[in-house]
């Protein structure tokens, strides 16, 4: 299914009306109060749109109101079948505590081209090559170093590899340290930091590490735009996220994704900034108006660019 063009200013309106709800959070150390306000103006403005749509990345459950739950339907019921992913506040702390890269994020597809994927984390790679074969989620760091750096003519001290700073990555960061590669370590906002390999500007060639399995969709969705690499494999903790895992239709828990399985056909994504970061700035208030920062993609119209749009509140 080829999603309309007139879905992306209806969806570039969705995230900065969300983005700009949260801001008024911004450094009031309230973290679900930024959320909710996020959450309530994305489920507003998402109703609002002539679509039946449905939840499949989101917050929570049902019972877990008002987060956008898994199965949600949203729209006016009229109009194509549409999944939705959405993290309305990626980077909670970072609103909270008014720091760099918040965001709100949202990505459209066709019915059933959006991975149904559980909150549970995932293992993920991403880098800007087209080939396969070069880095893998089964390759080690040593391997995927060598690949690349052979793959972008550059020596493995000039490579820099993006991870969140977690203990959990100890031996991937010593390793990569090991082998000279410059380290860009995030506290948070792994969408964004699997988005860093799109353009040379924000000199990020890796992103790879443990992270949430609906970011990784999320950042899917817009990596398919830029014809970025990215796999993803979940990681499934106990049994309560195997069932669920599996009543979720997921036969294999042991499967490595590829980014086409885990967006299929035409997509929609949009990134606005609350707080500034490396992606984009964050909301600016200016009297009676706003400007919002988005990172828009859109696969079949091959729209992908960052757009700053001033707007009245």
């Amino acid at each position: 299914m080829i999603l309309e063009k007139k879905f992306e200013d209806m969806i570039l309106k969705v995230s900065t009306r969300s983005a700009l709800s949260s801001s008024y959070f911004v450094g009031k150390k309230d973290k679900i109060a930024a959320d909710k306000a996020a959450v309530d103006t994305m489920r507003s403005e998402l109703n609002k749109i002539d679509m039946i749509g449905e939840i499949v990345i989101g917050e929570g459950e049902l019972d877990e109101a008002p987060m956008l739950y898994i199965g949600e339907k949203l729209g006016s019921m009229k109009g194509p079948n549409i999944d939705i992913a959405v993290d309305p506040l990626e980077g909670t702390n970072f609103a909270a505590n008014n720091l760099p890269g918040a965001l709100s994020v949202i990505a459209i597809a066709g019915k059933s081209n959006l991975f149904n994927a559980p909150e549970t984390y995932m293992n993920k790679i991403s880098a800007n090559v087209t080939e396969k074969g070069v880095i893998d989620l089964d390759f080690s760091i040593k391997n995927n170093i060598k690949n690349l750096s052979e793959y972008k003519n550059k020596e493995p001290k000039n490579l820099t590899a993006c991870i969140l700073d977690r203990p959990r990555h100890k031996k991937i960061i010593d390793e990569l340290k090991n082998l000279g590669v410059k380290l860009k370590l995030i506290t948070d906002g792994d969408v964004s930091g699997a988005l860093m390999v799109t353009d040379k500007k924000y000199n990020v060639d890796l992103f790879l590490g443990i992270g949430g399995g609906p970011e990784g969709v999320l950042a899917a969705s817009a990596l398919d735009t830029f014809n970025c690499f990215f796999q993803g494999k979940f990681i499934f903790e106990s049994n309560d996220e195997k069932k669920r895992a599996e009543k979720m239709g997921i036969k294999d828990l042991d499967k490595k994704y590829e980014l086409d399985e885990i967006v299929s056909g035409d997509s929609i994504f949009c990134a606005t900034g609350i707080t500034s970061g490396d992606l984009v700035s964050g909301i600016e208030i200016i009297g009676d108006e706003f400007v919002s920062e988005t990172l828009i993609t859109h696969k079949s119209s091959g729209l992908k660019k960052i757009i700053k749009i001033k707007q009245t509140i």
